[in-house]
């Protein structure tokens, strides 16, 4: 059974035979292997072309940012997964990265997508883009929604991260209609949201690869596959010096049990 309309049967990425692995047109051996670094790499499979010099600078600025950061919950998870089931170094991969959602890592993609609509409104509407910004904002505020893009609760004097991706963003010539929104979100959002509210990584780097180039569908690969590689760190280091079990058992002494006692006669 068919779900969805779907009548090209075709991929562009790749293609193998007896000879030969062909990838976006490139012979694999040939071309790619030992001649091509694994960001641009990355890029050439995602969008079907090799990234810039500018481009792929962001893109590793990007990558660098977001793969570490320290024990948050997805690698929490990754490890008490390992050391219930030691062997299974892709089940604990993927427990690590199922919980990259709209709050932990995967919010580069609601943020996203939220610059992209203030953009689509301006251009829709021809109004400025501070006006939009602020409508939107302010519809934040009412729905009692956080702003994606800004704020964090360990770095709330700013996001260092955020900075520098910024920062290497204008150096290289890549701040466009993107970074522009963000700076315009976050001059205003303190504000109308009455608290203070920096650029968090999480904005920065949507902002700045969206104008490098990079696909808006494909925004939340990029946290993907850095925090796999932070989670390869982590999972090595479970495997050797063990602290699954030390987590699990810190998390069930800090919680407080408020449900019905037992009967007694």
């Amino acid at each position: 059974m068919r779900i969805g309309k779907q009548q090209q049967a075709f991929t562009a990425i790749a293609i193998s035979d007896a000879d030969r692995v062909t990838v976006r047109g490139f012979d694999l051996c040939k071309d790619l292997i030992g001649a091509i670094d694994f960001t641009d790499y990355f890029w050439l499979l995602v969008t079907g072309a090799r990234p810039g010099v500018a481009q792929r600078r962001m893109m590793d600025a990007c990558l660098v940012a977001i793969a570490e950061h320290g024990l948050v919950p997805s690698v929490q998870a990754a490890r008490m997964t390992l050391a219930a089931a030691p062997e299974a170094w892709q089940g604990a991969m993927a427990a690590g990265l199922l919980g990259m959602g709209s709050v932990v890592a995967g919010s580069s993609e609601v943020a996203a997508r939220f610059l992209a609509r203030i953009l689509e409104q301006g251009r829709a509407s021809g109004r400025e883009l501070a006006e939009v910004a602020v409508e939107n904002l302010e519809g934040l505020r009412a729905r009692k929604e956080k702003v994606p893009g800004l704020g964090h609760p360990q770095h709330s004097s700013g996001d260092p991260r955020a900075d520098r991706l910024l920062a290497i963003a204008d150096a290289e010539g890549i701040s466009g209609d993107h970074v522009r929104a963000l700076r315009v979100i976050g001059e205003h959002a303190p504000r109308i949201m009455q608290r203070p509210l920096p650029i968090n990584v999480s904005g920065a780097i949507p902002a700045t690869i969206l104008d490098a180039g990079w696909p808006l569908e494909a925004v939340k690969a990029v946290p993907v596959l850095a925090r796999a590689a932070g989670l390869s760190a982590h999972l090595l280091e479970e495997a050797l010096r063990p602290i699954g079990f030390i987590l699990a058992h810190a998390g069930d002494r800090a919680i407080a049990y408020d449900g019905k006692e037992t009967e007694r006669d």
